[in-house]
């Protein structure tokens, strides 16, 4: 049977990649996508949600919208990364498709309560406002959540927003924090992870050879994507974050990791953000997430391209 998941996200070229990745893959049964406000604002993240959704020939595909700020500071995007509309690169066109009526935290909520416990994952790519906000809510849902398998966070590699913080985590960090202390079970694919997954020319040729309509928009995705952390990092290639969460669902053997105490600094300058992880298990702290380390690079490209060239 294939696994019920719901995509919260917040388009961004590496949430398509993702998105597309889960809709090619026939163990994953997507329950709907939410759209939170992170790399571009709200208005944009769900028609970027919608306009993925059609790329990949699911027009059927349900998108909510959601939270339009975090929970207690002003929104911080991410359009020096993204572009302005959050999907720079390929010429999509507007969503035909509608937007649903009901908010996306009403939306988890309803799908927590109506299917069988423990049999919903939710899919976290960019901030976790949608998420904290269910657990407010309902915080009765919790046991009925499978897994929250999120890209976010940073220890190893430092930020990528700031010296310490990774940008999802650090545009709402009482949200992660509130989603941390929660005691759903949680996978997290931090930068230590996706900085190892690098979109080399290599790679992208692979999907400008599938000749498909999802393999083109795949390379304009990637190369508008990637020059911001060519420059920053010197590198051939930039990391490809979101799709981890995907690929881990699909095969957790391309990754390693260790049960291990995270919290979020969400009170100091330096490090407001930071996702501080007792690794070592130093400190008696719970340990309350499954923290990724290292990934199969080629293992997960291979992954992603195969998947991505069965879409249209």
């Amino acid at each position: 049977m294939a696994r019920k998941i719901i995509i919260d996200t917040d388009p961004g070229q590496d949430d398509a990649l993702a998105i597309l990745l889960a809709f090619a893959s026939p163990e994953l049964d997507v329950l709907g996508i939410t759209a939170v406000a992170g790399n571009v604002p709200l208005a944009l993240t769900e028609v970027n949600a919608r306009k993925i959704s059609e790329l990949a020939g699911r027009s059927d595909m349900r998108v909510f919208a959601g939270a339009d700020r975090p929970l207690m500071r002003p929104l911080i995007t991410a359009e020096h990364v993204h572009g302005k509309t959050g999907l720079d690169g390929p010429d999509l066109p507007e969503p035909s498709m509608p937007l649903q009526d009901q908010h996306a935290v009403d939306f988890i909520i309803e799908t927590l309560r109506s299917e069988p416990a423990g049999t919903v994952t939710l899919c976290v790519l960019g901030p976790l406002t949608n998420i904290a906000h269910v657990l407010l809510r309902a915080p009765e849902l919790a046991p009925r959540i499978k897994e929250i398998v999120l890209m976010g966070g940073g220890f190893f590699e430092g930020g990528n927003i700031t010296p310490t913080a990774e940008f999802n985590i650090y545009v709402d960090p009482q949200a992660a924090q509130i989603v941390l202390q929660s005691g759903v079970p949680i996978v997290i694919l931090p930068l230590d992870v996706t900085h190892q997954a690098l979109t080399t020319a290599k790679r992208i040729d692979r999907f400008r050879a599938l000749g498909t309509r999802c393999g083109d928009a795949s390379v304009a995705l990637l190369e508008f994507f990637e020059r911001f952390d060519e420059e920053k990092y010197g590198s051939d290639g930039g990391p490809l974050h979101d799709p981890n969460v995907i690929a881990y669902l699909l095969k957790p053997e391309l990754y390693t990791g260790r049960h291990c105490n995270v919290e979020v600094d969400a009170a100091n300058e330096l490090t407001f953000g930071m996702t501080v992880v007792d690794w070592w298990g130093i400190t008696d702290r719970p340990k309350n997430a499954f923290y990724i380390r290292n990934v199969d690079s080629d293992g997960f490209f291979e992954l992603l391209t195969t998947r991505i060239a069965t879409l249209p």
